[in-house]
């Protein structure tokens, strides 16, 4: 039975910039993209170790997490807040990326069940569809 319940809260996003990588002005504006669709963004900030993220998120309640970067650290970063989230137990929150990450990194990660990734050119709207579209399937609340 499907909850229809009028109160239902936001979905929880946290947005984080992991390691020294402190260029995040991508981040931001999907942050500020995905608030001014109605979704609850909690953004980190910068210099976050994959603990502090994943902590924020269990903290948070958090639906979806967003990891944005640019440092080249992606095979790192990505495998890492993955391995935390599984033990942690937060087997039914998303694990999301953006920034610089060549197609070769992509498919690897995705296939760790990492992703999906909004590189460069990815309109706003995409991703919030598409968090939206996951949340609603995979997140009952």
């Amino acid at each position: 039975m499907a909850n229809n319940n009028v109160s239902k809260r936001p979905v929880r996003v946290v947005v984080a910039k992991v390691g020294l990588d402190g260029h995040d002005r991508g981040a931001k504006v999907v942050a500020a993209a995905l608030r001014d669709a109605g979704l609850e963004v909690i953004y980190t900030g910068l210099r976050q170790t994959p603990e502090m993220v994943v902590n924020t998120a269990l903290q948070e309640d958090a639906d979806v997490i967003g990891i944005s970067i640019l440092s080249g650290a992606h095979m790192t970063v990505f495998p890492k807040v993955w391995q935390l989230m599984k033990e942690k137990e937060l087997n039914d929150v998303l694990l999301i990326g953006g920034g610089i990450i060549p197609a070769d990194d992509v498919q690897q990660l995705q296939e760790m069940g990492i992703g999906p990734f909004f590189l460069p050119g990815t309109s706003t709207q995409e991703i919030v569809a598409y968090i939206q579209e996951w949340v609603s399937t995979h997140r009952p609340f």
